[in-house]
């Protein structure tokens, strides 16, 4: 197998992986359990408890009595114990080992108490002595807990549909232009593919002829997206119309949806800040639970009857199981990062998303973030009287992947370009190299007011005056021979994103390597109160600290020259779809390069807080209530208490309201309040 086939293979079986197999199962302190082997533990949980509900007495009053019955209680529940309560054995085990101890150990220590007590009963009852069993509480207590656990993996796997359903927009075939049908797995760069209509794209690539193409996987909006030749197509996104032959142009993990897939999967592995402190209350709250079950169990063991202290402390272990507070956070977040894959936003790090609230400033790139970064040369202005500014200055630019540069190549296709050598990028300024042994550089408009080069001020004050950008060309003596002016377009949404973040009490400012006049002009159009211009990269990343001696900041750019920017702000946004989407430095990507789709972040993470800070006030406040009231407390006044059932019952309920809260977490761009 050739290099590139064995990348393809290994991220094709990466997206394999991502199946529900692999979602069928969770965690609890470092114990795998599987949801198939849970379902059938709980089957045969029922199937035993139901004679031993019938054999067993309850309230003091049994269905069925017969002689042996209490034999055959101590064989069934210590059948459901030994078996059914197997995955709660292994995950206390696992807290152990992690020194962790939580909700697997309070289990564990409730079912464990029930059993060995009942085993003493039924034994002491089998001498002819009379005593008090807990089969019926122990056989349903383990019943509840695994329907609780069984509830609380499913919401969890819903969470994580986001990874089945990339995995699934991948194709298994892909047609070759011989006709010839092969594993995708064995496609390689520069393979030539058929794409059928109502057929999903096989693999990233360029597109040979046009069609309509539903690129909702990536965008987040149905509208059919109507590609021409030699437009970049992205795996996984759909034909609508009529077949078109492509050119195969990235496999393996630089292919869209590997990455996609390995964001979503990083993004629901983090753990945040309310997620950590959730898990050190349940913590806590094991070493609470055991030591009032311990009280609670002497105390009535003294006042009362060694049944009833049993009994009590058993309901406090119960009660106690801290699921309702580890699933606060957890569900939330990934319940969140999946919703976000759906609009177009990737989180990478959703951690920061928790700064939201205290974010004050949004510093933002000006090209290829609030403008379209598609350059178009406006006007070529020769100082010297020569004819090939255009000629010298594309042929310098052809190896540049710049906006600015493509345009000036794009714009000189029908002249014959030369060879350039020693091209060299000059970091915040251009770039320079040699053509035909002379060499020249291009060259802004701050580094010719620096270097204090003589020009026609009067003929740049026209066009900075346009708003537009100024390229110049200078040769080895220093001498200005022209210059190019280019534009570019602000974005359709750019105008409603800067009034959507001033609604939001965010105040926008504007970062440009461009010119002050360039910049002042699409400040003004676009409302923008604050803005800075003649910035090298390095710049934006001090102005982020400089903003952020005022309050939090959020930066939005390219992921490329913006990079410092992006890893110094509290949240950065990168704006790119494709191969982009692998940005390092950001905290969320923009997909569909739209900075109004911050706004969209923005509403998804208040909603998210809003989800995670009700999770985790209803379980630690449902604990500090329940444990108590387990304990006994109010019995003297009331002759109320909670027995290990009603406590199991009480603990599911908890588990089961708030997963309901967190898979309500929900978000409509439509409907979106911003």
């Amino acid at each position: 197998m050739s290099s590139s086939h064995q990348v393809q293979h290994e991220h094709h079986d990466m997206m394999q992986t991502n199946q529900p197999h692999d979602m069928d199962m969770m965690n609890h302190g470092g114990h795998m359990m599987h949801m198939g082997n849970m379902a059938l533990k709980l089957k045969v949980a029922i199937i035993l408890m139901i004679p031993l509900l019938l054999i067993s007495p309850i309230a003091g009053f049994t269905i069925l009595k017969f002689p042996g019955s209490e034999l055959v209680q101590l064989i069934l529940g210590t059948a459901i114990f030994s078996y059914s309560g197997t995955p709660f054995f292994s995950g206390a085990k696992g807290e152990l080992k992690s020194h962790k101890p939580a909700m697997m150990m309070l289990i564990t220590m409730g079912i464990t108490v029930a059993y060995a007590y009942s085993v003493y009963a039924t034994i002491i009852t089998l001498t002819g002595g009379m005593a008090m069993n807990f089969w019926f509480e122990l056989s349903t207590l383990i019943v509840i807990m695994l329907i609780g656990h069984l509830i609380e993996m499913k919401a969890i796997m819903g969470a994580g549909d986001a990874l089945k359903d990339l995995a699934s927009l991948i194709p298994k075939k892909a047609h070759l232009k011989n006709g010839k049908d092969i594993d995708i797995s064995e496609l390689q760069v520069g393979d030539t593919i058929l794409v059928k209509e109502n057929e999903k794209i096989p693999a990233d690539g360029l597109i040979l002829g046009s069609a309509n193409i539903d690129e909702s996987m990536i965008t987040g909006e149905s509208r059919a997206v109507n590609k021409k030749p030699n437009d970049p197509i992205y795996g996984g996104s759909l034909n609508q119309n009529i077949p078109f032959e492509m050119t195969v142009t990235t496999i393996g993990k630089d292919s869209f949806l590997n990455q996609v897939a390995e964001l979503v999967k990083n993004a629901q592995s983090q753990k945040s800040n309310l997620e950590n402190m959730a898990d050190k209350v349940a913590g806590y709250l094991f070493y609470a639970a055991l030591s009032v079950g311990i009280i609670s169990f002497i105390f009535w063991a003294i006042t009362s009857s060694f049944s009833f202290a049993l009994l009590l402390a058993v309901s406090v272990f119960v009660i106690a199981c801290p699921h309702a507070l580890g699933l606060a956070v957890p569900l939330v977040v990934s319940r969140l990062t999946s919703i976000s894959s759906k609009n177009g936003l990737l989180i990478q790090n959703r951690t920061s998303l928790e700064q939201i609230h205290s974010i004050k400033y949004a510093l933002m790139d000006k090209t290829g973030t609030l403008t379209d970064g598609k350059f178009k040369v406006r006007k070529v202005i020769d100082f010297t009287g020569r004819t090939d500014i255009l000629q010298l200055m594309a042929t310098l630019e052809q190896s540049s992947t710049h906006p600015i540069a493509l345009s000036i190549v794009n714009s000189a296709k029908d002249l014959p370009l030369l060879s350039a050598e020693n091209v060299q990028n000059i970091p915040g300024v251009g770039l320079s190299g040699q053509i035909l042994g002379k060499t020249y550089e291009i060259v802004n408009l701050k580094y010719l007011r620096k270097q204090q080069l003589k020009f026609d001020d009067t003929r740049v004050l026209e066009f900075l005056n346009l708003g537009l950008t100024l390229s110049f060309l200078i040769d080895e003596e220093k001498n200005v021979l022209g210059f190019i002016a280019l534009g570019d377009s602000p974005k359709n949404d750019a105008k409603a994103f800067i009034a959507g973040l001033l609604a939001q009490g965010i105040i926008p400012v504007m970062l440009t390597g461009d010119n002050q006049a360039t910049a002042e002009k699409v400040s003004t159009s676009l409302n923008i109160p604050e803005f800075r211009a003649e910035l090298n990269p390095e710049d934006k990343a001090n102005l982020v600290k400089e903003y952020q001696k005022k309050g939090g900041v959020l930066f939005i750019g390219d992921g490329v020259n913006d990079s410092p920017a992006l890893a110094t702000a509290d949240i950065g946004f990168a704006i790119g779809a494709g191969t982009s989407v692998a940005i390092a430095t950001a905290d969320v990507v923009l997909v569909n390069s739209n900075p109004s789709d911050v706004l969209d972040m923005i509403n998804i993470s208040k909603k998210m807080l809003r989800k995670m800070k009700q999770n985790l006030w209803f379980g630690a406040g449902y604990n500090i209530i329940a444990i108590p009231i387990a304990a006994g407390i109010i019995y003297p006044f009331t002759g109320l208490y909670i027995d290990p059932l009603i406590a199991a019952v009480l603990m599911s309920a908890s588990t089961v309201i708030v997963s309901i809260n967190a898979m309500s977490l929900k978000y409509d761009k439509k409907t979106t309040d911003r």
